[in-house]
């Protein structure tokens, strides 16, 4: 089956500050900041840890969008002070509103052979990553007032065992906890912490780090008989970041056809 027509943009974010990490280059990241702008977003500042790709990624979106609307920083969510830089970059613009939590780092080990190293690295990108960035983007929201929204990349697979991502499936059940719990944090101070978590969407770097014969497997288990294309998991990550979904926290939205 192919992928449906391409949605049109119908100003959900107008006037918004939204901030997106790990977002240069084709997945889900760069989808977002993509769709945000199409959304009307009055500015979106985006990070990753690729320098290049970052700057190529904002000089197309500047020529489309406009340069007053788009700002690249690079940002480790590793490092709290690339955190911070990150956000001092939104409050130049308006202050954040809307904080997009995508960054996150997978990989395929056996716990018989998976090192510390290798299990740290994986829980310090992707869930104390997002630690960060949510106790970041909430401190700015509260100090300034602003009733914000908060959107965390998990993954079905915090729900799902899968061989060899022992890992990455326990950051990212940590991802879909930590949601739940800082909702309630947030929630007296008007701000709202959501997360979608998508099964399989193609892009470019996927197909790199991934055999073919795996990314033939997950596909099958799909019903659409298909990956899901980055833009169609976007389109549920700004939903929750709209007014849409303004009864919405403390939920993790599957963005998925897996039939098991």
């Amino acid at each position: 089956m192919t992928a449906p027509a391409y949605v049109p943009g119908h100003d959900l974010l107008a006037g918004k500050v939204v901030v997106v990490t790990a977002a240069a280059g084709a997945g889900i990241g760069a989808a977002v900041v993509r769709r945000a702008l199409e959304e009307g977003a009055k500015a979106v500042v985006f990070s990753d840890t690729h320098e290049r790709r970052l700057a190529e990624a904002e000089e197309a979106l500047a020529g489309e969008f406009g340069r007053d609307r788009v700002r690249q920083l690079v940002c480790d969510v590793t490092d709290e002070a690339q955190v911070q830089a990150l956000l001092d970059a939104a409050e130049e613009l308006g202050g954040v509103e809307v904080m997009v939590n995508n960054a996150g780092l997978g990989g395929t080990a056996s716990v018989l052979e998976m090192t510390d190293e290798q299990w740290s690295r994986v829980l310090d990108i992707t869930l104390t990553g997002t630690f960060r960035c949510v106790r970041a983007a909430g401190q700015r929201m509260t100090a300034s007032g602003r009733a914000g929204v908060i959107v965390n990349n998990a993954s079905v697979i915090g729900w799902r065992a899968q061989e060899g991502q022992a890992h990455y499936a326990a950051a990212k059940a940590g991802v879909m906890a930590l949601t739940r719990c800082a909702a309630l944090d947030l929630a007296p101070h008007g701000i709202r912490v959501n997360a979608v978590a998508p099964s399989l969407a193609m892009h470019p770097f996927l197909a790199k780090v991934t055999s073919d014969e795996l990314l033939a497997e997950l596909t099958g288990r799909e019903a659409f008989g298909r990956a899901a294309e980055p833009w169609e998991v976007a389109n549920v990550m700004v939903f929750l970041a709209s007014d849409y979904s303004s009864y919405l926290t403390g939920e993790v939205v599957s963005v998925s056809s897996q039939r098991g």
